[in-house]
């Protein structure tokens, strides 16, 4: 028997496939492009040398670009963890039936809706050790002696950056967590407090598990955005002093527009996508154990 396709399926069709067409050209396709230029030696004008694998080989030899992943990894638990911190904190009492929590709410997003070179160059400012707004309270108080210089020592510039980074993306994770908390039927808090449940106990067996579809898609995203971030970083060391910030998208920037090394630099991209998903991967396995 024939299939036809009737007017509803082309209609649907017509619906979705602008949404694709966009997907294939602004994702699908820069993914194939670059897994592609990372087997050449090239510098996509007039040398394209096929290398096979060699940048692959050539990466995992190098321990300096372990050593990156490792650092990568530190930056993104501490920032993640910080978001969650913050976040769950803030969507918790957001949650609370208090005055004022409309304005709040406006007020406590809007780190998230600067533009990220903003906020980059407003903390470069207050960090800045001859005149910045840190150094200028903290020897106020005569809780130092010397300027300190936050972006330029090895120890104080990665602490710096994740500060940075936790104030700017903590938002999201609260609004996400936030909403969650509100998709979380009263009638399910109503049966838990009949059954005998306190606060702690209605937290623990409903709150918590009405929250994990949220924070396990927030966990991935929060963990994937942050490591592969670039722009706050680039803004406040340009991965310096030394290596101390020297993320690996800083060294992917580094190697595609200093060096002029795509093909090493896609191949590292290809290394980092692979290293996002296993991290989702590793996620999904850990939030679906817990739930059994």
């Amino acid at each position: 028997m024939k299939h036809t396709v009737s007017k509803e399926q082309w209609a649907a069709y017509g619906f979705v496939s602008p949404a694709a067409i966009i997907l294939l050209l602004l994702v699908t396709y820069p993914l194939i492009y670059g897994a592609y230029i990372s087997f050449f030696n090239t510098n996509l004008v007039n040398k394209w040398n096929f290398v096979g694998i060699h940048q692959y080989i050539d990466i995992f030899s190098n321990w300096e670009f372990v050593g990156k992943i490792f650092l990568t990894l530190k930056y993104t638990f501490f920032t993640v963890v910080g978001h969650f911190v913050l976040g769950i904190i803030l969507a918790l009492v957001l949650n609370m039936d208090l005055p004022g929590r409309t304005f709040f709410r406006a007020i406590l997003i809007l780190p998230w809706l600067l533009p990220e070179v903003v906020v980059g160059l407003l903390w470069k400012w207050l960090f800045n050790p001859m005149y910045g707004l840190f150094n200028y309270i903290l020897m106020d108080l005569h809780l130092i002696s010397d300027p300190v210089s936050w972006l330029g020592d090895t120890y104080f510039a990665f602490i710096a950056v994740t500060i940075v980074c936790i104030w700017k993306g903590y938002p999201m994770v609260m609004l996400l967590v936030l909403a969650g908390l509100q998709s979380i039927s009263q009638d399910t808090y109503e049966a838990a407090k009949i059954d005998g449940c306190n606060r702690m106990q209605s937290f623990r067996y409903v709150t918590v598990p009405g929250l994990m579809p949220v924070l396990l898609v927030t966990l991935i995203l929060d963990t994937v955005w942050w490591f592969k971030h670039f722009t706050m970083i680039w803004i406040l060391t340009e991965g310096g002093p030394g290596d101390a910030t020297n993320v690996v998208s800083i060294d992917i920037f580094k190697q595609a527009f200093q060096y002029f090394d795509f093909g090493k630099a896609a191949a590292m991209a290809v290394v980092v996508f692979f290293v996002c998903f296993l991290i989702g991967y590793v996620y999904r396995r850990v939030f679906s154990s817990a739930n059994e």
